[in-house]
């Protein structure tokens, strides 16, 4: 239990409960995290504790009888006059945010509070302050703020994206199942390559996720990849890169697309047929091959503005900065994808 001092019938204070207290008072200011110092109405400092050692760089006897103006920047030397004027006026400074110098000439950014010591007979004599390190903090504010913003733009891509998948989809749908088939299928898997991007827990906060093509092109071909005892319908070989957050989108889509399609007409509908895909790297550029076998007899189809034609347009040309060659040989679609390494790891 605290013992607070009592007076005696004089009025005065005891004084070994009064040394008690405030020896009490002094190690909890010595043993505090925080910077606590003291400084008279001039600015010299008067006392400094381990805190304000450890903040700020300099010992107890480097720092007192030095004026408090030695942790000011000089862009911010104005602050101190106009704190001294609050302290003469009796106000007390809660939690400002500043930024002070430390001995070896870094910067802190710190949260300061400045309270008004008295005398005896009641009179301001100087200040406390209690200074914070608030650096992980506003870093923390900083990472909170980019992941804001991040998140703003992805939601907004997103949201336009999936307008662009139900207005493509409407064109080719006949009727309102159709509709719903495509643009479920689609949404889906760009949720599934989405998936790939997110970090892991222990990952760093706010770090950012790269997936690879392999990892990719397996998560998109899963649904369509009906493993059986001939073993997989789908091969991936070659060349494995990154793909960031910003090509994943487009690419999730292709991929999808060149699946449906192989599900519908191509080597996917057929219970023989299978898919392989090799990656080379030619001169500067990545080249994605997609070859079908064993599925029914090729026809090359009549030109459309379906989703297929528009996406190639949009998103490859466009968005990717690539092109595609589709050759419809007899035994099987071959499509090959050229486009630079670098537009895929953005």
């Amino acid at each position: 239990m605290n013992h607070l001092p009592t007076s005696n019938s004089d009025g005065a204070f005891d004084k070994p409960v009064a040394d008690e207290t405030a020896q009490r008072l002094a190690a909890i200011v010595e043993s505090s995290d925080d910077a606590i110092l003291a400084k008279d109405l001039d600015g010299t400092i008067i006392s400094w504790n381990s805190g304000a050692e450890r903040l700020f760089g300099y010992t107890a006897d480097e720092a007192i009888g030095s004026p408090v103006t030695m942790l000011i920047p000089l862009d911010r030397a104005d602050e101190e006059p106009t704190i001294l004027a609050r302290i003469r006026a009796g106000e007390r400074i809660d939690h400002y945010e500043t930024v002070r110098r430390r001995k070896d000439g870094s910067l802190i950014e710190i949260s300061l509070s400045v309270s008004p010591i008295r005398g005896p007979n009641g009179k301001i004599i100087g200040a406390s302050k209690i200074a914070r390190d608030i650096t992980e903090r506003r870093r923390a504010e900083e990472q909170q703020l980019l992941l804001i913003r991040e998140m703003d733009h992805r939601v907004k891509n997103l949201f336009t994206l999936a307008s662009s998948v139900v207005l493509l989809s409407a064109r080719s749908a006949t009727t309102v199942a159709d509709l719903v088939t495509a643009v479920s299928t689609r949404l889906h898997a760009l949720a599934q390559a989405h998936a790939l991007t997110i970090p892991s827990s222990q990952a760093t906060t706010g770090s950012r996720k790269t997936t690879t093509l392999h990892a990719l092109v397996r998560t998109i071909l899963a649904p369509y990849d009906n493993t059986g005892d001939d073993g997989s319908r789908v091969s991936v070989t070659g060349l494995d890169i990154a793909i960031g957050s910003e090509a994943l989108t487009s690419f999730a889509l292709l991929l999808h697309e060149f699946a449906t399609n192989a599900a519908k007409y191509g080597a996917l509908s057929a219970s023989q047929g299978r898919i392989d895909i090799d990656c080379t790297q030619e001169r500067d550029c990545f080249v994605l091959t997609w070859t079908e076998g064993g599925g029914p007899p090729v026809e090359r189809p009549i030109d459309s503005e379906g989703f297929g034609s528009l996406l190639v347009r949009s998103a490859v040309q466009t968005q990717l900065g690539g092109q595609i060659i589709h050759d419809w040989k007899a035994e099987g679609l071959s499509i090959r994808f050229v486009v630079d390494p670098k537009r895929l790891a953005a």
